[in-house]
């Protein structure tokens, strides 16, 4: 394990910020390979690109002499091989709910709203079409949140959970979705956004984000 791990990863792309995240909450040093989702054309689509990773896509991790894409598959495997500290509970009950509220982030809201899908509606759609994707799985989020929540997502340990809802929240921000709405949703967002790993991780501080954005 002594080669850096290297992650191919795009400034504003939420599911490059989760793996980013669980790298700085696990303190592993790593280098960035920026990918511009929008520059030429979309460098992801780019043939060496594509050799790392066929579906095109950020985040792609190499690590421990393997490449790894989607961002929960390297949140597990960092989980595996660096437990600590946790992502995931010990508790198998506590665990099913966090893979639950990750899964609904990772499969039932962001793939609705990300850029490939944005360019099939059309322009003029974009906006409601994001809003749509994303106000009806935050009110799913708000209504399991509110039964699972201490401090974090799920109790008093950060966890993947978390991971996958600050860079939603980013999104739904971005997307102008009215956040009053999700009171729960709001105030775990700013708890963890106070922490350390998700602000070096946050878009506004990478390698690749622009200079106006940066913060």
């Amino acid at each position: 394990m002594t080669d850096k791990p290297v992650l191919y990863s795009y400034f504003r792309s939420s599911c490059s910020w989760r793996v980013r995240i669980a790298l700085a909450l696990k303190g592993i040093d790593y280098e960035t390979i920026p990918i511009n989702l929008v520059k030429d054309g979309g460098q992801q689509f780019s043939e060496e690109f594509q050799t790392l990773n066929p579906m095109k896509q950020v985040p792609t991790l190499k690590i421990d002499g393997i490449t790894i894409g989607q961002s929960l598959a390297i949140v597990e495997y960092l989980e595996e091989t660096r437990p600590t500290p946790r992502l995931l509970p010990q508790d198998p009950k506590k665990k099913a709910i966090v893979r639950m509220i990750s899964d609904l982030i990772a499969s039932g809201i962001q793939p609705l709203q990300n850029l490939s899908v944005l360019k099939q509606v059309g322009q003029e759609n974009q906006l409601p079409w994001a809003q749509g994707a994303i106000t009806s799985g935050f009110n799913a989020l708000e209504q399991i949140l509110q039964s699972t929540a201490g401090k974090y997502c799920v109790g008093d340990e950060v966890s993947m959970a978390d991971v996958c809802l600050v860079p939603q929240v980013a999104n739904a921000e971005r997307f102008k979705v009215d956040l009053s709405h999700y009171p729960t949703i709001s105030h775990i967002n700013k708890t963890l956004l106070a922490l350390e790993a998700f602000q070096v991780s946050h878009p506004c501080r990478q390698p690749d984000t622009p200079a106006e954005l940066r913060a």
